[in-house]
């Protein structure tokens, strides 16, 4: 009877220390990675959003995430043309309220006022000798 006391309690114990250790394991949160495009200037102002497939919308941008997802307001959407979607129209679609714009759809983001060069991210780092 003592014999399986023992066995139970040493089966506790590894319990306990295998719990401990898998806390121990979950992952560390890393340095945070600097966004690529800094959308915080042009909160409340008027952006142009393109979107896979050929859509078009402008608005003013009220919120964003890290992953790129919009909240926009007054969204006007640029119609294409019935024979030819690759043509946009002068006429367009008014949206009342906010519109949520899922960032697995962008294709390009622009301020409605013009566009601004910036520097490639991910070209190599010139040394010089």
């Amino acid at each position: 009877m003592s014999e399986r006391r023992n066995d139970n309690n040493n089966n506790n114990n590894n319990n306990r220390r295998r719990n401990k250790n898998q806390n121990q394991g979950q992952k560390q949160e890393g340095p945070k990675r600097e966004a690529i495009l800094d959308l915080g200037k042009y909160k409340d102002q008027g952006i142009r959003v393109k979107f896979i497939g050929g859509r078009q919308i402008t608005g003013i941008l009220k919120g964003f995430d890290q992953l790129m997802n919009l909240v926009l307001e007054q969204v006007e959407e640029t119609l294409r043309d019935e024979d030819d979607d690759t043509v946009l129209t002068d006429k367009v679609r008014k949206f009342d309220g906010l519109v949520v714009v899922r960032c697995t759809s962008l294709l390009t983001i622009s301020p409605v006022d013009g566009s601004e060069i910036i520097e490639n991210p991910y070209a190599p780092v010139e040394v010089e000798a």
